[in-house]
């Protein structure tokens, strides 16, 4: 079994900043990419950034000079920083991690719960 568990969300003025972390658990071989999407009320849900397990990494357009992501390795967590935080930026995030349970196994899309990032004017 694999779990992802977000944690760091909650409600911030804009302009300010927040840092969300995603722990991956269980049965896990190896992480290849691992990312974070967000979902706003009434709208799909939408890629926010990527990392690949050798630290590539992509962003949206809209959170581009704003928003970090990073990962450790050792520690199966991917993190993202987010920066000069808008109303826009109000949604539930979720993690996924794309992984290898084992050795034998191709890989899999994971998701964690979500958490709530909501950001007021």
């Amino acid at each position: 079994q694999v779990q992802l568990v977000e944690s760091g969300g909650g409600l911030v003025q804009a302009g300010g900043s927040l840092r969300l972390s995603c722990a991956a658990s269980g049965s896990i071989f190896s992480i290849n990419a691992m990312g974070w999407y967000r979902q706003a009320p009434g709208k799909q849900r939408e890629l926010v950034a990527t990392i690949t397990s050798g630290g590539r990494t992509n962003y949206a357009d809209s959170v581009k000079g704003r928003f970090t992501i990073s990962r450790d390795n050792a520690k199966n967590t991917v993190y993202l920083q987010m920066n000069s935080l808008s109303p826009e930026d109000t949604a539930v995030y979720f993690c996924n991690a794309d992984l290898i349970q084992y050795h034998w196994a191709g890989p899999l899309g994971y998701w964690g719960q979500g958490t709530q990032v909501t950001v007021s004017s």
